[in-house]
């Protein structure tokens, strides 16, 4: 992806090196980092992800405070951070033209940007939760070490890859300013966890194609994507549907336990919004059958 020369958002909030009383089960972050995964981009709702980790033994109580010194980072740190306000900054130009074309005003969201745990209006967290986007304080939440993570763990590579993920939680902060966030929440509410399951799967699976709409009009607008960027990206997509990652994890598939998408699901909607830009398509508009 091309960004030379390209701003950076300053709706960031830097929290990296914050000194917190984080704890961790089941060898801490390590040992938990297929429960993360399939956590993966999981947003609007904290609690359900948060839960998964809660009932692994990944998560306990965080307290976020100033360190007394402010550690020094690497080049590469530094270099993923600018990385990750120069995407911030291109989602909101880009959802900034694509809401004035439709009539509406684009309220962008916050990135955070931390060490190990943090606190949000949805809950506190560790990093094994991964990227996670809170519609309490519309912000979007990353441990930029969790990049390094899912290249290592699923060998989902790429700046565009990374570019997805943020995108994707981008995408949720949409749904949200459209509404449709929390209508599918008010109906999970009411509905039983298997239903419930499905309704998340529409709201992921929506983010995602959100996430392809975001590259459509960035590479329509600005000429950035290179030609191996999709591929990148359509790759994590197949590395974190819930069969491929179940698959991984225990041997076998529980599909009823589906919330975020199968990975032909997941690729299907990210090329579905690459190709066609269309914001009048929905995931909830359209039969299971045709998810």
């Amino acid at each position: 992806m091309k960004l030379d020369g390209r701003r950076e958002s300053s709706n960031v909030e830097d929290r990296r090196g914050m000194s917190t009383g984080a704890k961790a089960g089941i060898g801490g972050i390590g040992g938990i980092i297929i429960i993360a995964l399939m956590t993966l981009l999981g947003g609007g709702d904290m609690s359900d992800v948060i839960n998964n980790v809660v009932q692994n033994g990944g998560l306990g109580m965080v307290q976020e405070e100033q360190a007394e010194g402010q550690r020094e980072f690497t080049e590469e740190e530094e270099a993923q951070a600018k990385f990750c306000r120069q995407v911030l900054a291109s989602t909101e130009d880009v959802w900034g033209q694509v809401f004035q074309q439709m009539g509406r005003k684009y309220e962008a969201p916050t990135l955070v940007l931390f060490t190990n745990a943090v606190n949000s209006a949805c809950g506190n967290a560790t990093s094994a939760v991964g990227p996670f986007y809170c519609s309490g304080d519309q912000k979007l939440y990353i441990d930029i070490s969790f990049f390094q993570q899912m290249e290592n763990q699923l060998g989902a590579k790429g700046e565009f890859a990374r570019a997805y993920v943020i995108a994707h939680e981008v995408g949720h902060h949409v749904e949200n300013l459209l509404g449709i966030l929390g209508q599918a929440h008010a109906k999970m509410n009411q509905q039983s966890k298997t239903e419930a399951n499905k309704t998340s799967v529409r709201l992921e699976l929506l983010a995602d194609y959100y996430s392809g709409v975001w590259a459509h009009y960035e590479n329509e607008f600005f000429g950035s994507l290179e030609v191996n960027d999709m591929k990148e990206a359509i790759n994590c997509a197949h590395q974190i549907g819930d069969n491929y990652l179940q698959k991984q994890a225990q041997g076998y598939v529980q599909p009823e336990s589906f919330t975020h998408g199968t990975s032909e699901q997941r690729m299907k909607w990210l090329k579905l919004g690459y190709d066609t830009g269309n914001m009048s398509t929905s995931t909830f508009n359209v039969s299971e059958a045709d998810l």
